[in-house]
């Protein structure tokens, strides 16, 4: 994987066919978690119908197939959060009022990103007036991840980075079947790192433009 670089008017990431098939299903998975029709079933791109089949149980993140409906569901309130907290009538009001439209944003910006992924290719191009936007739709990816790790402060931040460099130093010493390592929450947080990573080269991207 090589993050995002200038190339004429366009950022150009590096992502191997595994690094791709496994961005743009979590990305569908997000944009299904908001609501939207499956990725793929309408797509003519035999490849990116290909990413839909896959069924790789480490990519069914726990919890998506929860009810967009569910208030209590953490994840969709990072993507969806209330607009006063405090007053219920007015948050709900408000709700109604965007709810929609926000969503429809949202799942625009996310099949973008899979359709981007779907091409033959290894290079991931987001043409310059799209980097905002599609940098906006990462951070919505990144808060389903960091809602399903419980990643709330700098520490736990920082404790997830531990468990991964344990689980590294684990696998490198044949020593992973007898530490303690959660190998679900391990590999959601090396995706977690790795979305990160991206987002960050294509917001240096549009700050260096």
């Amino acid at each position: 994987m090589r993050g995002f670089e200038a190339d004429g008017d366009s950022a150009v990431a590096i992502l191997d066919d595994e690094e791709r098939l496994v961005v743009a299903r979590i990305v569908a998975d997000v944009a299904l978690l908001l609501g939207a029709e499956a990725f793929g079933l309408d797509h003519p791109s035999e490849s990116a119908a290909s990413i839909m089949d896959v069924d790789d149980p480490f990519l069914h993140l726990r919890g998506l197939e929860e009810s967009i409906r569910e208030p209590s569901d953490p994840a969709i309130l990072r993507l969806l959060p209330n607009a006063a907290p405090a007053d219920r009538e007015v948050a709900e009001e408000f709700r109604r009022l965007t709810d929609g439209e926000l969503r429809d944003t949202k799942i625009r910006r996310l099949r973008a990103i899979w359709e981007q992924l779907s091409r033959d290719t290894d290079e991931w191009v987001v043409r310059s007036d799209e980097a905002l936007a599609t940098a906006a739709a990462l951070t919505d990816v990144r808060l389903v991840l960091a809602s399903r790790l419980g990643l709330v402060t700098d520490d736990d931040a920082d404790r997830l980075h531990q468990e991964i460099d344990l689980a590294a130093h684990a696998l490198e010493t044949d020593d992973d079947e007898v530490l303690p390592i959660d190998h679900e929450r391990v590999w959601l947080g090396m995706l977690y790192q790795a979305l990160t990573w991206l987002q960050e080269s294509l917001v240096e991207y549009v700050a260096e433009g």
